[in-house]
């Protein structure tokens, strides 16, 4: 098997599988508790936090734990709207923003918030001016994506946050992360972002596991109300295990980063060498290191190249896992927002699929897969 699905989810890493397992048999205490055990789950919650705030370069008091990305999305989008709403009403993402920021925007929006979604050009990256003439004396907030989930664009993130500062520092600017995390070095305070939010299962933790960064003495309206949990921010007893785990897969993450991208770029330029050789594949975003590492968005012509077929196909055959796009949407198919941007032309919509990387894969592994698509495309374009 060779799995280049890494964007959905990768792999649970032995060190965050080992310390999971002592949290759910050995220490296992509510951390609310107070008595030893109920220190010692606390402990879990203090290592994770400080390990983290150390990876961002910001106060462990700034970090909160949440169930993933869309949960942390959510109390980003909804909690900070709320908390600026008597001071507008406009709100800017862009269009080809993952489902779990569309979505809450598209939910505010018909409760009567102003919405402007931004273009992309081809490459899938923000037009800088566009914003910067978007922004207007009533927008509260601003959500924009560091790394496209699909193609692997990166957005100008500090670039954004000095406009969207400029215009109005009161502006809440939020940073979906998710892609991100693990794949780069990242410093909120120094790149502007008040809220950043982060997805553990992409970096080699457990699935239910996040968190969100929110800057001290930015106000989020919390969520979840319940016992007070997270300072107050997310009720609800704290998901230990998968805490501690995620702890440990940032560290994992963050102590072998530069050797990783390095060797996820090499596996991603090979892939693109390979792939654009075959008549019919396009690659699509930039090929360079403007783009992230792990991902490889390619496009195939063909009367029988849909994406579930080709993904059938290299799975039955060749035994190759990737993706007919973003997994995060319950297995419904829905032509990409995200392809739509960057102006794929339209009998490509849905003939696109996704290679996506960890640093544990291998160079031999991209080798059978170029391998693999140079034998099947050929029999596909009919």
């Amino acid at each position: 098997m060779i799995y280049f699905d890494n964007s959905a989810t990768t792999r649970c890493s032995d060190g965050a599988l080992k310390i999971m397992q002592e949290a759910l048999q050995v220490n296992f205490g509510n951390p609310s508790s107070l008595h030893n055990m109920g220190y010692k789950g606390k402990d879990y919650l203090k290592t994770s936090r400080e390990i983290i705030a150390g990876i961002l370069k910001c106060q462990p008091k700034e970090i909160y734990f949440t169930s993933g990305g869309t949960e942390g999305n959510n109390l980003a989008i909804k909690g900070g709207v709320e908390a600026r709403k008597r001071l507008g009403n406009h709100i800017i993402t862009t269009k080809i923003e993952h489902a779990s920021v569309l979505n809450p925007v598209k939910a505010l929006e018909k409760q009567g918030f102003d919405v402007t979604y931004l273009g992309t050009d081809e490459y899938g990256v923000i037009d800088l001016e566009e914003l910067k003439a978007t922004i207007r004396p009533d927008t509260i907030f601003v959500s924009i994506m560091m790394v496209n989930n699909e193609i692997g664009s990166l957005q100008p993130i500090e670039e954004a946050a000095k406009i969207i500062k400029a215009a109005n520092p009161e502006i809440i600017f939020h940073v979906d992360a998710i892609q991100a995390f693990g794949k780069m070095n990242i410093i909120p305070k120094k790149m502007g972002m008040d809220i950043l939010t982060v997805s553990g299962h992409k970096i080699h933790g457990p699935k239910g596991s996040g968190f969100i960064y929110i800057k001290d003495k930015v106000r989020v309206v919390p969520q979840i109300l319940g016992g007070g949990h997270e300072n107050g921010m997310r009720s609800g007893t704290e998901n230990v295990p998968a805490i501690a785990a995620l702890g440990v897969a940032a560290k994992e993450a963050y102590d072998n980063l530069e050797a990783s991208r390095k060797h996820m770029y090499e596996m991603k330029f090979r892939l693109i060498e390979g792939l654009t050789a075959i008549d019919g594949v396009t690659v699509n975003g930039h090929h360079d290191e403007n783009s992230a590492p792990q991902i490889v968005s390619v496009s195939i012509k063909g009367n029988r190249t849909r994406a579930q077929v080709m993904l059938n196909a290299l799975q039955d055959t060749y035994g190759i896992y990737v993706s007919a796009g973003s997994a995060c949407s319950s297995n419904k198919p829905a032509i990409s927002e995200t392809l739509k941007s960057i102006g794929l032309e339209k009998d490509l919509l849905e003939r696109t699929i996704r290679f996506s990387f960890c640093p544990e894969n291998t160079m031999e592994e991209i080798e059978e897969a170029i391998k693999a698509m140079t034998e099947l495309v050929p029999m596909m374009v009919l």
